[in-house]
Formats: structure tokens, C-alpha cells, sequence
């Protein structure tokens, strides 16, 4: 693991007192690693905004989906996943490596329960390579100068950026670490992004008290932006079809579900 330190000497970061979006977004995608508050919070989130399961699933197939295109479409063999929440089936390493054994692939959060289960990432594929980075979001510098022990930063690499802006609170902080970020890349290289949003064409305007409650009772702090906004984050870079649409509906089979308050979007570094 690079930048990092050894997993048993975070446990001291853990808080299990307040509940903490890696967990609870476990708990709504099913899986175990997470406590009795992040269920009770993720309960009452989802008492108020009955779509957050469904969001939360659909934004996994859109990584699923992303991966699978960029790997077999794309023939790109270099990831970095930045914001990578818990481990959990179909990692973005193993959907690549099945399709392109060699593929590389860094791995990039901040927070100490992740960093814990981070071994789990790092069982790849003999010719490819795995690793991880703990370090945050807000530091983009940092992220590229550890991203470069792995990846080949003269080759295109595709970077995943799956409900991680939404909680740098800052737009233009947040529009800034994306174009360091895709400034540190070639050409040739993709940015995914999902996001959430208030926007009622995608019945996203109960995502407000929602997330009202998130502020007041769990960590870290979130926020929605529109349209528009998640759009200029793609600036200088061009969409692939069929642009920016709801994550449960990019280049989903007709019958993939409802449309949900959570944008995504994969776009070309020219």
C-alpha cells in the first residue's frame, strides 16, 4: 500500500459512535461491514428517501458497466478509483483483470475502515497489478504522485470517480481537483463520475431533507448539485453516449429499472 500505514495502526481513526457513508452505504447494498448505528441512520435516510437503496445498487452496476466498456470497448488497462468505499463483489480490479489480466489498478480513499479491508483489494492477477492509497480526495497531487508508483501516467488511464464529489462541499474545489486530477493523465484517458442530485426531472428533490438529516446525524458532510453543475465537471473532456443521464439508465437494458436522483457520466480526455 502506498502512502499509507499499516491498517492495524488506524483502527484508533475508526468512530463507531456516528455513523459513516462507507458503512452505511454497505448496509444499503447489502453487505456486513458496518455497525448499529450506520443501520439506524441508514434506516431513517431511507425512511425519508425510499430510492437511496435502489441509488445505491444502480450506481455499483454503473461501475460494473463503466469498467466492462472502458476494458473491453476502450481497451484501456489502467484504473484509478478514487473514493472506493468498502470492498465488496465485482471490485473494479476484478471486473478488469477478468476481462485484461494485465490490467493495473490504484485504489484511493481516506477513510480507516476502508483502508482496514484494503488487502481484500489487492489479490489481483499475477501479470496485472493492485494497490492502494490512503490519502484524500482534497489532495490531488498527492493522489497522482502515489497513482504513479503503480500506473504508467504516459497511458491512458481511466479515472473512477463513483459518489466521491458529492461530499467536497465546494463546487469550484470540487471542479479543480477534477481538472488536476485529469490534468495529471494523456490523452486518451476517461473520467467516470456519478453524482447525486436534487433535480426533479430525475425526482431528486427528496434528496433535500435527506441529506439534511445525513448533516445533522452522520459523516462525512454531503451535498447535491444539478445538472448543470455536475455537467461542468466534464468540461474540456467529450461525453460518451449517452452523456450525462441517470447512472441506472447509462447504457442499462431497457427493463434496468426507474430512473433514480443520481447522475452519471463517462467522457474522453481528447
Amino acid at each position: 500500500m502506498r502512502e499509507s500505514q499499516h491498517p492495524s495502526a488506524v483502527s484508533g481513526r475508526l468512530n463507531t459512535a456516528v455513523a459513516h457513508n462507507a458503512r452505511v452505504w454497505n448496509y444499503w447494498i447489502g453487505g456486513k461491514d458496518n455497525y448499529e448505528i450506520d443501520q439506524r441512520v441508514g434506516d431513517q435516510v431511507a425512511t425519508m428517501f425510499p430510492v437511496i437503496r435502489d441509488v445505491a445498487r444502480a450506481d455499483r452496476r454503473f461501475l460494473g458497466r463503466t469498467v466492462r466498456f472502458l476494458t473491453a470497448d476502450c481497451a484501456v488497462r489502467q484504473f484509478l478509483d478514487i473514493g472506493t468505499g468498502l470492498p465488496t463483489l465485482d471490485n473494479t480490479h476484478e471486473i478488469a483483470q477478468r476481462i485484461a489480466p494485465e490490467s493495473r489498478i490504484v485504489y484511493v480513499d481516506n477513510d480507516p475502515i476502508v483502508l482496514v479491508h484494503a488487502r481484500s483489494l489487492l489479490t489481483g492477477t499475477a501479470r496485472g497489478a493492485t494497490d492502494y492509497i490512503d490519502t484524500d480526495v482534497r489532495d490531488p497531487d498527492k493522489v497522482m504522485q502515489g497513482a504513479a508508483a503503480t500506473l504508467d501516467l504516459d497511458q491512458p488511464v481511466a479515472v473512477m470517480m463513483l459518489g466521491i464529489l458529492n461530499f467536497v462541499l465546494d463546487t469550484d474545489e470540487a471542479r479543480d481537483i477534477v481538472r488536476r486530477i485529469m490534468a495529471s493523465v494523456p490523452s486518451g484517458s476517461y473520467l467516470a463520475l456519478t453524482h447525486p442530485t436534487t433535480d426533479t426531472d430525475l425526482g431528486g428533490e427528496g434528496n433535500v431533507e435527506a441529506m439534511a438529516f445525513w448533516n445533522e446525524n452522520a459523516t462525512p458532510p454531503i451535498t447535491a448539485r444539478s445538472r448543470a453543475e455536475i455537467s461542468s465537471f466534464f468540461d474540456g473532456l467529450d461525453l460518451v453516449a449517452p452523456g450525462l443521464v441517470s447512472c441506472s439508465r447509462w447504457r442499462a437494458e431497457p427493463d434496468s429499472g426507474p430512473v433514480l436522483p443520481q447522475f452519471g457520466a463517462l467522457a474522453r480526455k481528447p
